[in-house]
C-alpha cells in the first residue's frame, strides 16, 4: 500500500522548467546562493565541496554524491566552511553573466587551487511545491555515491542530463526538464529508501493502519470522508485512530484531506477550460462558495486570482523575465 501510494505521488511530479549550470571552481572559493522558487540539486566531479544551510551542520559532498534542496533554501557552496562567501549575484555581475531560462549557465571562478566541477539544476515546480510530499521533505537531502540505495541508473541519468542540458541543442530545454523529472524522482527514491526518521505523512504512510487511511484519502479525495469512516477502514477506534494520525502525520485526518484536495485543485486551475464548479466537485465540494472559502484559506487568494497569478516559466523567459539563479 505504501509503495503504491508513493509511486502515485512521484508520478505527479513534472518540472515546468529547469535552469542548468556548470561551475568550474578552483579553491579557495565560496558563494552564497539566495533562495529560489524551485528545487535545486548539486553534484560534483573532482575535489569535494561543502553545502551549508542555516541552522544545519556543513555537509561535505564527495565526487558522485548528490545534494537536493527540495524547497530551494538559501545556502552557501564552498571549498571549505572557513572561506567567506560572496553573493552569487555579485559573482555573476562581475563576470557579466545574466542567468537565463534559455541558456545553460557556465562560468569559472576561484583562487587557482584544486578544481571542483559542479553541475547544478534548479527545477521549477509550481503547484507541486504545495504537495503533501514536498511538505515533509527536509531542507537538504544528501545522497551519497556509495549508498546501497543508489543504483547505476542514477549516475547514468545524471550524465544524460548533463549532456542534454549543456549541449543546448534544439529542444534541449524540454528534454532537460523531462530528464530532471527522472533524476529528481530517483534522488527521492534513494533518499526514502535509506532514510530512517521519516516525518509527516510519509511516516504515517509506513504505518499499516494509518497508511491505509492515507491511501484512501489520496485515491478518492472527492469522497465525503469522516473520521468515523476512516477509522473503520483502518480497523481502529475513532479516538485511537485520531490520536495516532496526529502523532505520525502532524495534522488531523480531515486537515490532511483538505490540504491534499487544495493541492489537486491548484493543479486543475491551470487548465482554463475547466469550470470552477467542475474543479470543486472533483475534490469533494458540492458548491463553488464552499470550495472558494476553503481554497482562500489554503492559498490566501481566491481560485480565479490564483489561476491568473500562475505564469508559465517559458512565457516569463520570452517576456524578458529572468530566473532566480
Amino acid at each position: 500500500m505504501a509503495v503504491d501510494l508513493l509511486s502515485d505521488t512521484l508520478a505527479d511530479l513534472r518540472a515546468d522548467a529547469v535552469v542548468t549550470g556548470h561551475f568550474s571552481l578552483t579553491a579557495p572559493w565560496a558563494f552564497l546562493k539566495g533562495a529560489v522558487d524551485g528545487a535545486a540539486f548539486r553534484t560534483v566531479f573532482g575535489s569535494p565541496f561543502y553545502v551549508i544551510v542555516e541552522g544545519m551542520a556543513p555537509v561535505r559532498v564527495e565526487t558522485g554524491d548528490f545534494v537536493l534542496l527540495p524547497h530551494g533554501h538559501q545556502h552557501v557552496l564552498a571549498s571549505s566552511p572557513e572561506v567567506t562567501p560572496v553573493p552569487f549575484d555579485n559573482l555573476m555581475a562581475d563576470q557579466g553573466i545574466r542567468p537565463s531560462f534559455d541558456t545553460p549557465l557556465h562560468f569559472t571562478a576561484g583562487g587557482g587551487g584544486s578544481v571542483s566541477d559542479l553541475y547544478t539544476g534548479i527545477m521549477v515546480y509550481r503547484e507541486a511545491m504545495r504537495s503533501p510530499l514536498f511538505s515533509v521533505l527536509p531542507p537538504l537531502i544528501h545522497v551519497r555515491a556509495n549508498d546501497p540505495a543508489v543504483g547505476p541508473w542514477l549516475a547514468s541519468t545524471l550524465m544524460a542530463f548533463i549532456r542534454e542540458s549543456m549541449s543546448a541543442q534544439p529542444g534541449w530545454a524540454v528534454a532537460a526538464a523531462r530528464l530532471a523529472d527522472v533524476l529528481f524522482v530517483q534522488l527521492l527514491r534513494a533518499h526514502l529508501a535509506s532514510a530512517i526518521d521519516h516525518t509527516g505523512w510519509l511516516r504515517g504512510l509506513m504505518d499499516p493502519q494509518i497508511g491505509k487511511a492515507i491511501a484512501l484519502l489520496h485515491r478518492q479525495p472527492e469522497r465525503s470522508w469522516t473520521v468515523e469512516s476512516l477509522s473503520a477502514a483502518a480497523g481502529m477506534s475513532r479516538s485511537r485512530f485520531s490520536a495516532r494520525f496526529v502523532e505520525l502525520v502532524g495534522d488531523t485526518p480531515i486537515g490532511h484531506l483538505t490540504s491534499y484536495r487544495m493541492y489537486l485543485a491548484s493543479g486543475a486551475l491551470r487548465d482554463p477550460r475547466r469550470r470552477l464548479i467542475e474543479i470543486a466537485e472533483s475534490v469533494g465540494y458540492a458548491s463553488e462558495k464552499a470550495f472558494i472559502r476553503a481554497f482562500r484559506r489554503w492559498s490566501g487568494m481566491a481560485p480565479k486570482q490564483y489561476a491568473r497569478s500562475m505564469r508559465d516559466p517559458y512565457d516569463m523567459a520570452k517576456s524578458g523575465a529572468q530566473p532566480a539563479s
